[in-house]
């Protein structure tokens, strides 16, 4: 959780210093990003409806560093971030403070959702232990994510 706290804040940092102003500045990069990011989506569905529930549950959990990284190569992030640093810096304001605060907030946020997002996987995990059930989950997830990437091509 703290790995994934420290990466997005991390990133917030950097849209906030700069990157924002990159994709600005050069719009088929955003597109790009867009579509990049969506391709990831649709893989990760896939991941996700093909879990297999005992290869699952014997896995070692992702360390810090893995964490971070891992919140660096997410989407989904990184539209978050590249939005609050447009929405919430000022042009001629003081950009490291600025990008500070939006950082600190974002992150604080970002840990309270990180455990509430691992206890509700923790009583989640105790109703699906079997594995129809777990099956079922999983394609239902894999699905509801698919239909999430509407907008994007649409």
């Amino acid at each position: 959780m703290l790995g994934i706290t420290f990466g997005f804040g991390s990133m917030v940092m950097a849209t906030g210093l700069g990157f924002a102003g990159l994709v600005h500045a050069e719009p088929r990069l955003h597109t790009a990003l867009k579509y990049a990011g969506a391709a990831y989506l649709l893989y990760l569905a896939w991941r996700i409806a093909r879990a297999d529930s005992a290869s699952a549950s014997a896995r070692r959990p992702i360390g810090f560093v893995e964490a971070m990284l891992f919140t660096w190569m997410n989407p989904k992030a990184w539209v978050s971030a590249l939005g609050a640093a447009a929405a919430f810096t000022t042009v001629g304001g003081d950009l490291l403070w600025e990008s500070t605060l939006i950082a600190t907030v974002l992150a604080a946020f970002c840990l309270l959702s990180a455990a509430v997002w691992a206890g509700f996987g923790t009583v989640i995990g105790r109703y699906l232990a079997r594995p129809r059930a777990r099956r079922v989950f999983n394609v239902s997830m894999a699905g509801l994510l698919v239909l999430s990437l509407i907008p994007v091509f649409w």
